[in-house]
């Protein structure tokens, strides 16, 4: 039975408009920067909801979003699910291929589209083999249409209905209100389902301290793309809190994060590493005031040790490292100190800083091995298991999946785990990811970080190549700063290992790149790697690529 105490997002922007009427969401767009209010929005929220109704689409449609982090992009996050629709937000950086695999699996009815990615957009619904049958409207997020073949297609402004109030309905909280997918990189992507429930759950998960912490008086800015898991679920909660938005806007560079921080006064934000370490690197080059920023969440991929420090040490910013999955909305633990945890010295609390951290709140979790449950020691490791109110129980239409992934409403997430004695989750890597040499495990992530922490180091990873004795040995891949490299840096690199690991876990190769490729949510993409580089001879390979027997 449908009650008003049923746990949805409604109440959240309700609150805000009431309670905070002229608090800000600044943004920057396609046509210059844009200032509103809470009370504003409300009003284009509703006007929103009205032309979804106007257009015919369904209470039970979903609706996509084709968009970077803009005020009309978040005008969607509470007009599509408050409706009784379902937010299904796209990652535009997908290849063609997903993207009609993901248009098509949804039956988008509706697809608001950005103007700088209406080609991109066209390239996908080409040919796309029907993919695109269930989309009755295009509507590009700007006040007016460029040229395209997208049909039938509208500008967001004239989309928009006149009327500024809606009678939003009592809905169930179990009703389907977000939808996104996973990144695809090993096959085709997995739908995860987000019911109101689940969305008002995470909200109040990352709300308190030791959540995300966020206030009323923070300024956020997220710059995690709002089409990867709904920008972390910053838009709902700092609503919740009452707290000012700021948006960066289409692919914004190190320039426009810096100059946002300072104008807004930015206190929060987030993102993954590359965005922080390329902010890092504009910094050394440029002034920017980044003296109200408080604190950093990173995630999607593990912060360097040496990023953790530079930041606190340099600018007085404190970087929180969180971690999550699509499947966990994303967020699911938070690497906060414990009481008492702050007067140790600074290394012993960066090597828990470090860390994924403590499970949030309302989650459960355990790391399980060949032989069952393994003990929070922080020296064995196994596969995290992780349920909660707002864990997925079930993908998208992949019944395959689902028997594999869950086990008795466990996920089981793939990334493998130790847990240190005072609870905190350290991910060893992921399982696909792991580098098994003569029978034994590598730590490809460790490699990493401890590479990274080298200064003339700006990003490195590391894979398991084929080896016709060891079965896999690992190789680094590094991008040294602007006129560093050759031997000198690949011997830096191996003396600095040694120094914490033992020869066998050591890089054999070492192979300087410009870039390293990246997947569409900005995480290294070790396939592409791994496909080019089956075949990579390796010339000095050390004659036990495994542990002595005792």
């Amino acid at each position: 039975m449908v009650g008003t105490t049923d746990q949805t997002l409604r109440p959240f922007l309700w609150r805000a408009a009431k309670l905070y009427p002229d608090r800000e969401i600044v943004s920057r767009t396609h046509e210059g920067l844009s200032r509103t209010t809470y009370a504003a929005y409300d009003r284009r929220v509703a006007r929103l909801a009205n032309a979804l109704d106007d257009a015919g689409v369904s209470r039970d449609a979903r609706v996509g979003t084709f968009c970077w982090n803009h005020t009309r992009h978040f005008e969607t996050y509470f007009g599509v699910p408050c409706r009784g629709s379902q937010l299904h937000t796209i990652n535009p950086l997908l290849p063609d291929h997903h993207v009609q695999y993901i248009v098509e699996n949804a039956a988008d009815e509706l697809l608001f589209v950005d103007p700088s990615l209406v080609e991109s957009l066209e390239s996908a619904a080409t040919d796309a083999d029907g993919a695109f049958d269930a989309v009755e409207q295009f509507v590009v997020m700007g006040s007016d249409v460029p040229e395209t073949s997208l049909d039938p297609v509208t500008d967001y402004e004239s989309f928009l209905a006149d009327d500024e109030t809606y009678d939003w309905p009592d809905l169930d909280e179990e009703r389907p209100a977000g939808m996104c997918y996973t990144s695809g990189t090993t096959g085709k992507p997995k739908g995860v389902e987000y019911s109101q429930q689940t969305m008002w759950a995470h909200t109040m998960g990352i709300l308190p301290e030791a959540g995300l912490d966020l206030r009323a008086s923070d300024v956020v800015m997220p710059v995690v793309p709002m089409f990867h898991v709904m920008a972390w679920g910053l838009p709902h909660a700092v609503t919740a809190a009452g707290g000012k938005h700021v948006y960066p806007g289409p692919a914004p560079d190190p320039a426009d994060i810096a100059r946002l921080i300072e104008d807004e006064r930015v206190t929060f934000t987030a993102g993954v590493p590359t965005v922080w370490l390329g902010l890092l690197d504009y910094l050394e080059e440029n002034d920017a005031d980044l003296s109200s920023l408080e604190r950093i969440a990173i995630g999607g991929a593990a912060a360097p040790e040496s990023l953790i420090r530079e930041y606190e040490e340099s600018y007085d910013v404190q970087v929180l490292h969180a971690w999550g999955m699509t499947e966990t909305s994303p967020v699911a633990a938070a690497a906060h100190l414990k009481p008492g945890m702050e007067s140790w010295p600074a290394e012993k609390r960066d090597r828990k800083r470090v860390k994924q951290g403590l499970v949030l709140p309302g989650l459960e979790f355990k790391v399980m091995g060949e032989e069952g449950e393994i003990p929070w020691n922080g020296e064995d490791f196994g596969e995290l298991w992780i349920r909660g109110p707002w864990v997925t129980t079930e993908y998208f239409g992949r019944p395959e999946a689902n028997e594999t992934d869950f086990v008795d409403g466990w996920l089981k997430t793939g990334d493998v785990v130790t847990v240190d004695p005072e609870g905190y989750i350290q991910i060893v890597d992921r399982a696909k990811d792991v580098i098994k040499s003569g029978g034994e495990w590598i730590s490809s992530q460790e490699l990493e970080n401890a590479i990274m922490a080298h200064d003339d180091v700006t990003e490195a990873t590391v894979i398991g190549v084929p080896h016709e004795k060891w079965q896999e040995r690992p190789v680094a891949f590094v991008v040294a700063r602007e006129g560093v490299g050759g031997g000198p840096l690949m011997a830096d690199i191996r003396d600095l290992l040694a120094e914490d690991y033992p020869e066998w876990w050591l890089p054999d190769d070492v192979v300087y790149v410009e870039s390293i490729p990246k997947t569409a949510t900005g995480k290294f993409d070790k396939k592409v790697l791994r496909d080019e580089y089956a075949d990579h001879e390796i010339d000095d390979v050390p004659e036990e690529a495994a542990p002595e027997e005792e």
